[in-house]
């Protein structure tokens, strides 16, 4: 059953594999190296991909061009070591579904045989060439093809039987040349490493199930054990209740068993609807924080307008309340007669009226933003004394630590350089200079070497005990 949703880069290879004449498919094939190197390791697409070149039988390509001579296929021990790559590549990961049997049965034992044959038939020709430079070309496809051959076999464990048994191995490891050797006996080793975890993590899982059946039983155990107390302590309390009284301590029993039972179901009905109701839960909060923040930002905006206009004129007042009101105003003036005023003395107090009105309002928002400047800095400055004093001493500090002794502020920048090259003026000094001085005397540093760039450090550095 071939996959739904396959990569087009597939199928236009499987099309072209199946169009095209035999001697052409070995380079065609090794268009799948591409494919795959371009994929990200270990991701589900790398995944998809290995499973659609197994549906198209591009795997089983492989391994036919790996079977065939390998002096009429185009590229010759350069296409077939790039050839044992992809399939090695292939088959490490892949998950073949319905046809697992036969990929673990068949395929695999079949690839491990194939690389065996094509290291036997390098490990030929290594022997018989003349030439330097070839023997090195010879070497590099072996090695290619023992990494192809260790990588499958990291991927499919149980393919190391196979492999220790095969007699083209055996071959391999009778050799007379050093470099086939030294390659086959690295291959052998890291080969009984990987056997040799595969015991180690067999042994461990053998040990966890066997650890998990005796807590079982060990569980199995206290259970029973509680059970036959509980009725031997049922006895007991029968043979030391009298007969009348047997009925009325069973009924007792009952009772306190049944409120036990409705406790627990009680307990477990109230912990399932809590779960039920978590995100109704999760919204009724969310929406409280909202609604709190949105009354918030109200409020503010309200005093903030009440603020700015807080004479909104008389409302809600009736005509016999206007009439009284007009009544007081007339017998305080004629209570209180008022000096006469010229109209260009009125314009002129009424301009001096606006101009100190327009000053007093400029005064209040310069007043307010200097207000949030300080309690800016301020904050700022609290923070900047939380994490130095949370901050472990400069010889403790690991990682990105160092950073919570930067300070923003100038003026600690510059009293930090100042402090620092105090200190470096002490240190540097000769012994006898500091004689007479107290920890606490200062050293005059010159102007110049304050505007050395040591960085804006807090003073101190230390974490209090």
């Amino acid at each position: 059953m071939k996959p739904t949703g396959t990569d087009p880069r597939i199928l236009s290879l499987a099309a072209e594999v199946a169009n095209s004449p035999e001697q052409n498919v070995p380079i065609i094939l090794l268009k799948l190296k591409e494919i795959i190197n371009n994929t990200p390791l270990g991701s589900s697409e790398l995944k998809k991909i290995k499973q659609d070149i197994y549906c198209y039988d591009l795997i089983q390509y492989c391994l036919l061009v790996l079977s065939q001579d390998y002096s009429r296929i185009q590229g010759g021990w350069t296409t077939i070591s790039q050839l044992t790559q992809i399939l090695s590549h292939c088959c490490v990961g892949l998950e073949p579904g319905e046809d697992a049997e036969e990929f673990y049965n068949e395929l695999l034992p079949s690839a491990a045989e194939n690389f065996l044959v094509v290291g036997r038939r390098l490990q030929t020709c290594f022997i018989n060439a003349a030439k330097g430079e070839e023997k090195d070309e010879l070497l590099r496809f072996f090695q290619i093809v023992t990494d192809s051959l260790f990588w499958l076999l990291g991927g499919h464990v149980q393919l190391i039987q196979n492999v220790l048994q095969s007699d083209h191995f055996l071959h391999l490891l009778q050799t007379d040349n050093l470099q086939i050797g030294s390659t086959v006996m690295t291959m052998l080793q890291n080969i009984l490493q990987i056997n040799r975890s595969k015991r180690s993590k067999i042994l461990l899982k053998l040990k966890r199930q066997k650890e998990e059946e005796d807590r079982r039983l060990q569980l199995h155990i206290q259970r029973q054990r509680a059970v036959r107390l509980s009725r031997e302590l049922r006895l007991s309390m029968l043979e030391i209740v009298h007969p009348g009284q047997v009925e009325k301590h069973n009924r007792e029993i009952e009772e306190k068993s049944a409120l036990i039972i409705q406790k627990h179901w009680r307990g477990y009905r109230e912990r399932k609807i809590f779960r039920q109701q978590r995100p109704s839960l999760t919204e009724y909060k969310a929406a409280v924080t909202l609604q709190r923040a949105t009354l918030k930002f109200l409020a503010k905006c309200h005093k903030k307008k009440k603020l700015f206009a807080p004479w909104q004129g008389l409302q809600d007042l009736t005509d016999a309340r206007r009439v009284q009101l007009k009544q007081q105003v007339d017998d305080y003036l004629q209570r209180h007669p008022s000096s006469q005023m010229s109209d260009v003395t009125s314009r002129e107090l009424h301009s001096q009226a606006q101009e100190q009105l327009q000053h007093y309002l400029m005064g209040r928002v310069l007043e307010e933003r200097a207000q949030q400047h300080r309690e800016a800095l301020m904050a700022q400055i609290t923070t900047n004394i939380e994490q130095l004093m949370k901050a472990p001493s400069l010889k403790e500090a690991e990682g990105k630590e160092p950073e919570l002794f930067l300070s923003r502020s100038r003026p600690v920048a510059a009293k930090a350089k100042q402090a620092h090259l105090t200190a470096l003026k002490h240190l540097q000094a000769p012994w006898w200079k500091n004689l007479g001085e107290e920890e606490g005397d200062e050293i005059d540093v010159p102007k110049d070497e304050l505007s050395v760039e040591l960085g804006t450090l807090f003073i101190g550095g230390t974490k209090p005990p």
